[in-house]
Parts: C-alpha cells; sequence; structure tokens
C-alpha cells in the first residue's frame, strides 16, 4: 500500500522573470553570502563536500539526472548545520571583541588564535535544538572557546544528546516539542545575559538568524561551481524545519541564476508541515501538537520570520511526505542501483528523495511538480548519520559497513 503524501502549489509564487528585488535583499544578500563563504572557508577542516550522481537511480524514476549534495563530511559533524550555527558564533564573538576593544574589525582567525581570550571566555552562547543545529553550535563554541549551554525537547534522542555535549555544552532538556525549547531558551537567554544562537528568527530577532542562514549558502554556492557546464538544476528539493536552509539555498540560487533558477520544492513531515500549511493560507501557520516524525531535524511548527520571507515567493511547490517515505529513502541510498555510489543519509537528509518516491508512488504528485524526462533534480543530503544507533536500526548495517 502506498504511504501518505500531498503536495500543493505556491498560488504566491514568484514568476520566473521576477527579479531578486531590493526588499528580498534587505535580509538576505549576495555580500551576507560572499563574506560566509570567505570566512567558513578559512577554517581549519574546510572543504567543499561532494556532489553525487545518481544515474541509475533517475533512469529508474524517469528523470534526465539526479545529483545528491551529500553533506555527511562536513567539518566532522555529519550534516550541513557546521556551516550556520559555528558561524554566527564567530560573529557573535567578533562583535563582543570589537566592542570591548574599541576595533573596526577582526577576522575569526583572530579568534582563533587565542589572542581575546580573556572576552571569549566570559561569553556564553545558548539555543534549541532538535540535533543538528545544537551541534554546531556547540562546535563553534569549543572552536572559539565560550561557554555554551543547548536546550533539547524532551523526544530528542540520547544519541543526539550524546553529541551536542561532546563538545563540551551543558545539555538541559524542556519539557514539550521544539517551539517550546525555542521559548525557554531565548527567556533563560535574557535572565542570564547569554547570547542566542537560533536558526529560526522571530520580531525582533534577527541579526543572528540571517548570518546562520547566510552561513548555509556556502552549500549553494558549492553547488553552484560543481554543476556541469554551470547549467543550473531544473528542480531543487529542500527540507523544511523553521524553513532556514531552504530560504538560504532558495535565495542563494536567486541571486545565482536569476531567471534560470530552478523550480522549488519544499519538503517536510505530514505532522510537522508548517511552510505547507503556510503557503496553502498565504500566510505563517502554527502547527501545534508533538509533531511526531523520524525526520528529527524537520520537527518544528512555526516557519522563521526570515525564511517566511524568501519562501513565500520563492518556492513553487510544498511537499507533506509520511515517514514511510524517509525511511525508504534511507535504505535507496545505502543500498544503491548499480553504477550509482552507496551514501549514508540520515532521516532528515533522505526527505528529499522521498518526495521523489512519493512523486513516483503518486501521479498528482509528480504532476504538481512538474517532473518529467528532461527533469534535472538536486536533492539537498543535509546530513548522515547523526544518530548512528537510529541509523543502523532503519538500514541494517552501520555507516561504515554501508560505506564499505
Amino acid at each position: 500500500m502506498k504511504a501518505e503524501a500531498r503536495a500543493i502549489g505556491n498560488a504566491a509564487a514568484a514568476p520566473p522573470a521576477e527579479s531578486y528585488g531590493k526588499q528580498r535583499a534587505a535580509a538576505m544578500n549576495q555580500a551576507g553570502f560572499d563574506a560566509a563563504l570567505a570566512e567558513i572557508s578559512s577554517w581549519p577542516g574546510y572543504a567543499a563536500t561532494p556532489l553525487q550522481p545518481l544515474d541509475a537511480l533517475a533512469r529508474q524514476l524517469g528523470l534526465a539526472s539526479l545529483w545528491y549534495k551529500d553533506e555527511r563530511g562536513r567539518f566532522g559533524l555529519g550534516s550541513f548545520k557546521a556551516l550556520g550555527g559555528a558561524y554566527a558564533v564567530a560573529n557573535v564573538l567578533r562583535k563582543k571583541v570589537m566592542a570591548a576593544r574599541g576595533l573596526s574589525g577582526i577576522t575569526s582567525q583572530q579568534l582563533l588564535s587565542g589572542a581575546f581570550a580573556d572576552i571569549v571566555r566570559g561569553a556564553t552562547v545558548t539555543c534549541a535544538t532538535d540535533g543538528n543545529h545544537g551541534r554546531s553550535v556547540a562546535w563553534g563554541a569549543q572552536l572559539f572557546g565560550c561557554r555554551c549551554v543547548i536546550f533539547v525537547h524532551e523526544h530528542v534522542s540520547t544519541g543526539r544528546r550524546d553529541a551536542i555535549a561532546k563538545y563540551g555544552a551543558e545539555v538541559r532538556e524542556v519539557k514539550g516539542n521544539y517551539d517550546d525549547a525555542v521559548r525557554h531558551a531565548a527567556a533563560t537567554a535574557k535572565a542570564n545575559g547569554w547570547t542566542v544562537v537560533s536558526d529560526t528568527s522571530y520580531p525582533g530577532y534577527r541579526d543572528i538568524p540571517l548570518d546562520v542562514m547566510h552561513g548555509y549558502g556556502v552549500m549553494a554556492a558549492e553547488v553552484a561551481r560543481k554543476m556541469p557546464g554551470g547549467e543550473p538544476p531544473t528542480h531543487v528539493f529542500a527540507q523544511a524545519g523553521v524553513g532556514a536552509l531552504a530560504a538560504a539555498v532558495c535565495a542563494s540560487f536567486w541571486l545565482h541564476w536569476g531567471e534560470r533558477r530552478p523550480r522549488f520544492v519544499v519538503v517536510e513531515p505530514l505532522h510537522a508541515d508548517c511552510v505547507y500549511r503556510s503557503l496553502e493560507a498565504g500566510r505563517p501557520v502554527v502547527v501545534g501538537g508533538t509533531l511526531d516524525t523520524v525526520m528529527a531535524g524537520l520537527a518544528c511548527g512555526e516557519v522563521s520570520e526570515l525564511a517566511w520571507e524568501i519562501l513565500h515567493g520563492g518556492a513553487n511547490v510544498a511537499v507533506a511526505l509520511d515517514d514511510a517515505y524517509a525511511l525508504e529513502a534511507m535504505k535507496l541510498l545505502a543500498n544503491p542501483l548499480a553504477g550509482d555510489p552507496a551514501i549514508v543519509a540520515g532521516e532528515t537528509g533522505g526527505a528529499g528523495l522521498g518526495a521523489l518516491l512519493a512523486a513516483r508512488d503518486h501521479p498528482d504528485i509528480r504532476a504538481v511538480l512538474e517532473l518529467d524526462e528532461r527533469s534535472r533534480v538536486l536533492l539537498l543530503g543535509s546530513e548522515g548519520d547523526t544518530d548512528p544507533a537510529i541509523y543502523r536500526e532503519v538500514v541494517g548495517r552501520t555507516a561504515a559497513e554501508v560505506l564499505a
């Protein structure tokens, strides 16, 4: 029996000829993306992650080509989140040093040198997380030398909590869901004079999430450099929790390719589909409840204010998936068709391929997506085995066994 999935076209989607425009650029812009790339590419261990062609799978799914941007190796953290949280931590600390010393500008390399350790050690950064963003903030805090406290909701797995604590962060549990943890982190930070480094924005809190999103744009810049012949894909499938990754990639590709930009598809779990419901309503809609899904990184019920400013015109389609499709995608990537590489993808990392599998099963979804044998599709492999125990349970093998 087919698993459940649904798709909706965005009635407010901007036509291809519409320029990115001053209003969007007032938030996310090329200067911000360029600054993030310059800083992040200077960090120890930086390397562009691979863009894997999946030619055999493309043929089976009736597509011209299929690429998978594999973020598992990013700075050893297992996900794309390393690009955002740690970059925002660096910027928070740079600003604190500049204010304390009366300097007009310093680089993250100067932070790494330890020259301002006396100031950096006195700072505390914090956030709420489903796992991956908190790991990035904790890693950034350890890398640059400040204190870190991370709030997780009660449904975050032990493996993901331990991975955060490994980087020296204090991990605290909050009753409720992700959005409850976001509110608790903000209140605790205000009471203690800490700095919230969140990937979601809300009224009065934009600058730091904007740094996070500009950091995510590094992934889009790497894709643009690697696409064969410099040609854009026809379709991009981007998973959305609060929408920060999706909006960053959408904005970056819009700025880079203009009217040739890809058709942009947002993918979410069936029961945590805040972007889907917001596009459907034409305004931000909050999804409540436990937001229960195996796609842990997407268990979010409120779209980020900044993300909405990009996605309400930049997204063409939203797809909401049953968990079964994400799990099938994980197994399919681990057990590839002849000629395709084996790929280790976590539950969230498989979401884009899950949407393609839903389109395979549901002709109405394929029609809404406008997929055919000429389609060149990009999937954002946002995470690898970020919880190795869950990965082994789903796939039946460890990541090392899959890649061997």
